[in-house]
C-alpha cells in the first residue's frame, strides 16, 4: 500500500477530514478532544453502515481492532486503514510491531504513550483540533495539526556541540566537516541516547542534535520537554542522513527528484517498515557501481569533498552550513 490515503468521517453533528500518508499516524492528546469520537464512528458505521446516519468515505477500507483477539483480527486485513484507540495496551509491545511489519496496511495508533518499538516519523504525530464551531445542527469540523510543528525553529547562535544520532556515515560526515571548527561532534550511538545526553547537558551549553526524522517520534515527546527547559539545544531533524543526500541533488537524477516530490506515491508500506530504510536502499541502488557508491557503515570519500559535498551542504539549515563553512 502506498500513496496518500484520504478519509472524510460525518454524522449529523461531526466531521472529520484527514489524510495519511505513512504506514504509521500517531495521534495523541488530552481527553475530550475527538480522538476516541474518531474511531467510535468507523467501528459503528462498520456494524451498521448507513442506518448509524454516519457518512464514511476513504481512498482504501477502514476498520478497526481492538482486544486480546487484535491478532486474529489483524490477520483478515489487507490493503486497508486500521484505527486503533488508546487503552489497548498491545500497540506497544514488540509482538505487535512485528506483526504489523508483515502487513501492507497503514495503521492509525490514538495513544499517549511512546511507542519505542515503532519507528515512526516525527512529523507524523498529531493532534485534533475544531476547525470551526457551528449552530446545531451544523457540523463541527475536526481536523489534525502536527503536534511538533515548531521543533525545528533553530536558533541563531553557532552551536558548541554537535549530537549525531547514528556513528557511521552521518556522524562521519559532520565530524570531518566540523573538524577544526571550534565545535564538538559526538554520536549518541542511536537515538534512544539523545535524551539523556541532553538531560545531562549543561543549561548554558549550546547543542545541535542532528537524528533522522523519518523514525524518531518515539523519542520526541522526552527530547522536546528538555527543549523546553534548556533554549540552548536545537533539533535538525531531516528523514534521514540519505535522504539530506538525495535531495541535495548531487546524484543529478530526475527520477530521485520526482521520487522526493511525493515519497509516499513510490514506498510501499509492504517493503519498507521506515521510510528512512526506503531512502537508504534508494542511494544505494542509485550509486552501485559508480564513483559515489555509498555505504551507511563507511562514508565514501568523495562525499566530503569538492562539488558532491558543497551540495549537500548548501541544503543544511542556515546555521549548520554557517558552522560548517565559517
Amino acid at each position: 500500500m502506498h500513496g496518500v490515503v484520504h478519509l472524510t468521517v460525518r454524522s449529523a453533528r461531526l466531521k472529520y477530514e484527514m489524510d495519511f500518508r505513512r504506514n504509521i499516524t500517531v495521534i495523541k492528546g488530552d481527553s475530550a478532544t475527538g480522538k476516541t469520537t474518531l474511531v467510535d464512528m468507523i467501528n459503528e458505521y462498520n456494524l451498521n453502515g448507513t442506518d448509524t446516519g454516519i457518512e464514511l468515505s476513504c481512498t482504501c477500507p477502514c476498520r478497526v481492532i481492538a482486544g486480546s483477539t487484535w491478532k486474529e483480527q489483524l490477520a483478515g486485513i489487507s490493503g486497508s486503514l486500521v484505527f486503533i484507540d488508546e487503552g489497548n495496551r498491545f500497540v506497544s509491545s514488540v509482538d505487535f510491531a512485528h506483526a504489523i511489519r508483515e502487513t501492507d496496511n497503514y495503521y492509525v495508533l490514538v495513544t499517549r504513550e511512546s511507542l519505542y518499538a515503532l519507528p515512526y516519523s516525527v512529523t507524523e504525530i498529531y493532534g485534533i483540533h475544531s476547525a470551526g464551531r457551528y449552530a446545531y445542527p451544523e457540523p463541527v469540523y475536526h481536523e489534525m495539526f502536527r503536534i511538533y510543528g515548531d521543533y525545528d525553529k533553530l536558533k541563531e547562535k553557532i552551536p558548541d556541540k554537535l549530537i549525531a544520532e547514528d556513528s557511521n556515515a552521518g556522524y562521519e560526515f559532520f565530524s570531518v566537516l566540523l573538524k577544526n571548527k571550534g565545535i564538538v561532534c559526538e554520536s549518541a550511538n542511536g537515538a534512544g541516547n539523545i535524551y539523556e545526553m541532553i538531560q545531562n547537558a549543561e543549561l548554558r551549553e549550546h547543542i545541535m542534535v542532528v537524528a533522522d526524522g523519518a523514525a524518531f517520534g518515539a523519542n520526541m515527546e522526552k527530547v522536546y520537554q528538555v527543549l523546553l527547559r534548556k533554549p540552548g539545544i536545537q533539533l535538525y531533524l531531516p528523514e534521514s542522513f540519505e535522504w539530506l543526500i538525495l535531495s541535495s541533488g548531487a546524484l543529478q537524477d530526475n527520477e530521485v527528484k520526482s521520487i522526493l516530490d511525493d515519497p509516499s506515491a513510490y514506498i510501499e508500506s509492504l517493503d519498507y517498515f521506515s521510510w528512512e530504510r526506503y531512502f537508504t536502499q534508494l542511494l544505494i541502488s542509485k550509486t552501485k557501481d559508480t564513483y559515489m557508491k555509498y555505504s551507511k557503515t563507511s562514508l565514501n570519500p568523495v562525499y566530503l569533498q569538492g562539488r558532491i559535498c558543497g551540495q549537500i551542504v548548501s541544503v543544511l539549515p542556515g546555521l549548520l552550513r554557517k558552522a560548517i563553512e565559517q
